[in-house]
């Protein structure tokens, strides 16, 4: 749907600094799109490169017009809520940018078509929901465990916690060493980033396991297969890693993890596990007693994030001795460390 030439705007308002721009942060990263603008009122009249760690001298303007009169014929939706539930309040911001000729992406739960598709102007204009499954799979029979490749899945100590943004890095560090190498996205950012893959939460939970496993089925021509990960099994609020450990039956995992934490995020009550333990857990789920492969995990992504570099270095150092693994900030320092032990 989305083609090369389109010209992409990322509606952002008051979310470029929080954890809910994380739509429109990744795609500012990995969309291989022109991003002509982020529209953003707050901070209109900067750069993006100037409010956030996306190194790229985007502009940031205060309006949809600002955004058209750039050129741009596509609006992302770049902001994600709670639930995915589309707020009352971004109806007459969608509205009019399909009155102003746009199309749009968007990556809630929440439909925008059919609804909004009356307002289009144009014959080539298009609504694109990426959280709506496109089949409805087989139930899982780990058939995935009979290839021959490596799968590498993306496994967290939280909810966003890197694993997508780990996942791509290692991606296109494969691709440039010519590797054989396959991404399955599993949530609304990899899919549009990537242009396909599988809205994992919007599947019914007895789906689940079998849609990861048709999504890496249709990868076995490739040597490596990463599959992006969801949720972590320590959040009481997701059942996201077992489809994807039974879908993907994975033969490598890397565990990403948020250092500055030592508690889930939104639930503080729950404290984060000694990593070694945590990640011994993933192995013995994923492995269960040597029914499935044995899926080894070769490494610990860390988020530094909002930590200064020694002790970003620091807290490197500690998980890499607790651990016995090797350890980085992939976006800060680079995943070479990590990524060469699937070679």
């Amino acid at each position: 749907m989305l083609k090369s030439t389109d010209k992409i705007a990322i509606w952002m308002e008051a979310s470029i600094d929080d954890d809910y721009g994380k739509m429109g942060i990744s795609a500012l990263r990995y969309l291989n799109n022109e991003i002509v603008c982020v529209i953003d009122s707050v901070f209109a009249g900067k750069k993006i490169s100037e409010v956030s760690i996306i190194k790229k001298d985007i502009p940031i303007v205060s309006s949809l017009k600002d955004a058209r009169d750039m050129g741009a014929n596509v609006m992302l939706l770049g902001v994600l809520t709670s639930g995915g539930i589309r707020p009352k309040s971004w109806d007459s911001v969608i509205k009019e940018s399909i009155e102003m000729g746009m199309s749009i992406i968007n990556g809630l739960h929440d439909q925008i078509n059919p609804e909004f598709s009356k307002y289009m102007i144009k014959d080539e204009q298009w609504i694109w929901d990426t959280r709506v499954p496109q089949f409805i799979p087989k139930i899982g029979s780990s058939k995935a465990s009979e290839l021959s490749n490596k799968r590498v899945l993306m496994i967290g100590t939280d909810m966003a916690a890197g694993k997508m943004t780990v996942g791509l890095e290692l991606y296109s560090y494969l691709r440039n060493k010519n590797i054989n190498v396959g991404f399955v996205a599993t949530g609304q950012v990899g899919i549009t980033v990537t242009g396909g893959g599988i809205p994992l939460d919007a599947y019914k939970l007895d789906h689940a396991c079998g849609a990861v496993e048709t999504a890496v089925i249709d990868q076995k021509d490739k040597d490596i297969v990463i599959v992006e990960g969801q949720g972590s099994i320590l959040h009481p609020g997701s059942s996201a890693t077992l489809p994807l450990m039974r879908g993907t039956c994975p033969t490598h995992m890397i565990l990403c993890h948020i250092a500055r934490n030592n508690s889930l995020r939104y639930l503080e009550n729950i404290k984060i596990p000694d990593l070694k333990k945590f990640i011994d857990l993933n192995e013995q789920v994923a492995s269960v007693i040597g029914t499935y492969p044995k899926a080894k995990v070769i490494g610990v992504a860390l988020n530094t994030i909002q930590m200064e570099n020694n002790e970003a270095l620091e807290m490197i150092k500690k998980v890499e001795e607790n651990t016995g693994l090797p350890s980085t900030d992939v976006i800060r320092y680079g995943g070479d460390k990590i990524f060469n032990e699937l070679l």
